[in-house]
């Protein structure tokens, strides 16, 4: 075994049997000769206690935080907001297109009902401006709209282009600030790791300058040093899980948008068939 560490182990084993033979003496009611080591214990003792590059990694990490619990919330809003106003759309847009279709395979129903419908859908559908869903089938109503002079091949082609370009912008927008959630996840521990070792090394430092080799020594500076870990554990874990979670849930919008899309395209199908 190295000669330091058989040394570090000592001296712990020495501290910890004091200690021990200390609460023995004090359940007896003897004296204790246990000398006490006052270690830095409220935040603003271990910073005081740190170097600058510790304190510095200390704001980073803080900076870091504060930003991931920022993009947290504002995605968590987002997303929130966005599933709320579906359900709300969804069912109402469902109802005036179903009257558009009996209007469309009414013998007595004129051509400019269906368009009035549509119309109104299109305009029910600007009103959920939050909703993905709405987003999306606007667009494609909009298009529909737009050509009905056109033939029926080109209008469903021309359609579908258009609900695939809304899909494909809408996930971009719910995927904004995903990937700087990642990073901080993935960069935070190293940043406290990095942190913890410019502790050590200050601890070390400073047992050399004052020529003691006892774990009392180094005792203080590592502990001061592990908190900058702790803190870019506590920095990167709410973002990791934060992450995989509005993942999942941009996964199901896309899948949700989709399938809104092609009912949209079956349901104009069906209509131009019964006509």
């Amino acid at each position: 075994m190295d000669p330091f560490a058989r040394l570090i182990l000592m001296e712990g084993y020495a501290y910890f049997s004091n200690l021990v033979n200390a609460m023995a003496l004090a359940l007896q009611g003897g004296p204790t000769q246990l000398p006490l080591i006052q270690l830095p214990m409220t935040p603003l003792e271990i910073l005081r206690s740190m170097s600058w590059v510790g304190i510095g990694v200390v704001i980073v990490l803080m900076l870091m935080s504060i930003y991931s619990i920022a993009l947290m919330l504002e995605r968590y809003l987002t997303f929130s907001a966005a599933a709320r106003q579906s359900r709300e759309f969804v069912p109402r847009v469902a109802e005036m297109l179903r009257a558009s279709q009996q209007l469309a395979n009414s013998a007595a129903s004129l051509s400019g009902n269906s368009i009035n419908n549509l119309d109104e859908a299109i305009k029910l559908s600007q009103k959920y401006r939050r909703s993905h869903l709405a987003v999306v089938l606007n667009s494609g109503l909009q298009e529909l709209a737009s050509s009905q002079t056109a033939t029926t091949d080109r209008q469903m082609r021309k359609a579908k282009r258009a609900l695939r370009r809304a899909a494909n912008i809408k996930t971009s927008d719910l995927q904004r600030g995903l990937s700087s959630l990642a990073t901080i996840g993935s960069t935070a521990p190293f940043v406290g790791l990095f942190g913890t070792v410019i502790g050590i090394i200050d601890a070390f430092h400073k047992m050399n300058q004052q020529q003691t080799a006892g774990f009392s020594a180094v005792s203080g500076g590592i502990s001061e040093a592990l908190v900058a870990t702790a803190f870019g554990l506590l920095v990167a874990i709410p973002a990791v899980w934060m992450f995989n979670y509005f993942t999942n849930r941009v996964s199901r919008f896309v899948v949700e948008m989709h399938n809104s899309a092609d009912e949209l395209m079956d349901f104009f199908l069906q209509q131009q068939e019964a006509e």
